[in-house]
């Protein structure tokens, strides 16, 4: 994939905002186990970068999705994996259906002060009983008058805590698991939405994560995303580009644990050696960064498909489940070069071995990843009955 002038000059402004306004304050927001998430988008709406694929009528860029790719793969430079996801959630999570199937006064009123940074967003779909199986929601949504009555709940939901609205995938009807869901637009100040708690988690810990319940909820019909009963097709595309963009955001973070581990090594001497110079060591390193570039290709390969109006569900699953298990294998390895060192908790290392935990089950996990690549090639077992 070719990178023009208009894509270097974003990604510029990108390295900038993330050495100036993120990086500095990592250590900060990981402690409090939240960032400022209000403050933080209200400056990158300044700047353009939260509406990069997002109809200029809304305020967005009307740049093809590359560039959300590129932006994806720049935030990889933050040392931290909690705050890109909280901005992909924000960009490539909860917003695309709207952008493509909402509205226009439903994108003016919910999708404009999104990309403006001035509401932050969050998706929800995960419920306790209802991860992976998205068809398996419980969270209902009936009709009363001009109205949707919401009850339920939903759990893991990124940026929770602190959304002004969650794009609700819920049940709105009684036919077929998947054509009776609808995307519903809601506002989290309403009455009967309550946030019950926020999660503590092994990784990710600056971007809050919250469990949210919806008691008689009452939401406008107006503000369902599309056609009622498509809201499972629609989480199925918002899927693809997240899982593009998770594939994308964590390539730079290996190069840059791959590189630490390099120059630690290079340092670290054992048996009167640099520890790099045992070729066990120089190897494996040298494998795990033909591997990222190999992940590297595929994800842009990925990217440019969907650029061009493919079907990019196959190659999109294959780059979300090579991205986990990728970070899995080099996070485990450069940490064991490391040593005692790799063990303690502020080592950068460590930090992605924690972080990079959540690609293999955030967004769809590996099993699912597995079944819907094995559908494509056509060899998924039929199913009895």
């Amino acid at each position: 994939m070719n990178w023009t002038d208009d894509h270097l000059a974003i990604r510029r402004t990108i390295d900038r905002f993330v050495d100036t306004e993120i990086n500095p304050h990592v250590d900060e927001w990981e402690k409090a186990q939240r960032f400022p998430a209000h403050e933080l988008f209200a400056k990158m709406g300044k700047l353009g970068l939260l509406g990069l694929t997002k109809p200029e009528k809304f305020g967005g860029a009307g740049l093809d999705y590359s560039y959300a790719v590129m932006m994806a793969e720049a935030m990889g430079r933050v040392k931290c994996g909690g705050v890109p996801m909280a901005i992909g959630v924000q960009t490539d999570m909860a917003t695309p259906a709207l952008a493509r199937f909402g509205s226009d006064a439903l994108r003016e009123e919910f999708l404009t002060p999104a990309i403006a940074g001035e509401y932050v967003v969050s998706i929800g779909v995960s419920e306790p009983g209802a991860g992976s199986d998205v068809a398996a929601i419980k969270t209902s949504a009936r009709k009363d008058g001009a109205d949707y009555v919401i009850n339920g709940g939903k759990l893991w939901i990124t940026n929770g805590a602190q959304a002004d609205w969650i794009c609700l995938l819920a049940n709105t009807g009684d036919g077929p698991a998947h054509r009776n869901k609808s995307l519903i637009c809601a506002p989290m100040k309403t009455k009967g939405v309550s946030v019950s708690r926020t999660l503590h988690k092994i990784g990710m810990n600056s971007s809050d994560t919250a469990q949210i319940h919806f008691d008689d909820v009452r939401v406008p019909q107006r503000n369902r995303i599309g056609e009622e009963g498509m809201g499972f097709t629609y989480q199925m595309l918002q899927f693809q580009e997240e899982r593009l963009f998770g594939a994308a955001s964590g390539l730079l973070g290996l190069d840059m644990a791959i590189e630490e581990t390099i120059n630690y090594t290079r340092e670290r001497h054992i048996f009167g050696k640099p520890l790099l110079d045992n070729q066990i060591v120089h190897f494996t390193l040298a494998e795990l960064k033909a591997e990222v570039e190999a992940l590297r290709a595929l994800t842009y390969r990925a990217t440019e498909m969907y650029v061009a109006g493919g079907d990019v569900t196959e190659l999109a699953s294959m780059a979300k489940l090579k991205a986990g298990r990728l970070t899995r294998e080099v996070a485990d390895k450069c940490l064991q070069y490391w040593g005692g060192m790799g063990f303690t908790w502020d080592n950068p290392v460590s930090r992605l071995y924690r972080d990079g935990r959540l690609l293999s089950i955030g967004g769809g996990a590996d099993e699912v990843m597995l079944g819907i690549i094995a559908k494509k090639m056509g060899i998924l077992p039929k199913r009895e009955g």
